[in-house]
């Protein structure tokens, strides 16, 4: 696949609408040809759960005076310009943005989701690779991967899995 945007987001919490960042690579011709990334005020936003502050080091300070996602999501659809998104572990970005798209009342993306972990189990065996993370994944194929669980450095790391493998 030549152009689509991979997508990355984190959560403050266990609930799938507190989105507190946002982080997209657009990838057009087969190169990165842009990046996005904002900071979100969650919602629900009474509470930052340690255990995620302490994997993204966000916090209830970094994001008190963030746009809500939907002043972010209209953003970032227009970022994407209709282009197809891209996610390690679609599962979880996705569901993580149609959820805070119905809470917002909006419409759920129209275009197609893609999955570069799905891809890569089915291409890659276990035995192989061990484990298909992110991070391990980067690294088998050779892709310098910094900041784990920063939403933009994981959509960039994504982009080019999805280079390589979609």
């Amino acid at each position: 696949m030549d152009n689509f945007v991979a997508i990355d987001v984190e959560t403050a919490n266990n609930y799938p609408t507190s989105i507190c960042s946002i982080g997209a690579v657009k990838v057009i011709d087969g190169r990165i040809a842009d990046r996005f990334y904002e900071l979100v005020c969650p919602e629900p936003n009474f509470y930052f759960r340690h255990f995620t502050e302490r994997i993204h080091g966000i916090g209830r300070r970094d994001t008190d005076d963030a746009r809500n996602f939907a002043q972010v999501w209209t953003d970032v659809m227009a970022f994407a310009d209709g282009l197809p998104f891209v996610a390690h572990n679609k599962r979880f970005d996705e569901g993580c943005i149609r959820a805070a798209c119905r809470t917002y009342l909006m419409d759920d993306p129209d275009q197609p989701f893609y999955c570069t972990l799905e891809t890569a189990r089915r291409k890659i065996p276990r035995s192989v690779i061990g484990s298909f993370s992110l991070p391990v994944l980067a690294d088998f194929m050779g892709i310098p991967f910094n900041n784990h669980h920063n939403a933009l450095a994981d959509a960039e790391a994504c982009a080019k899995i999805a280079m390589a493998l979609l």
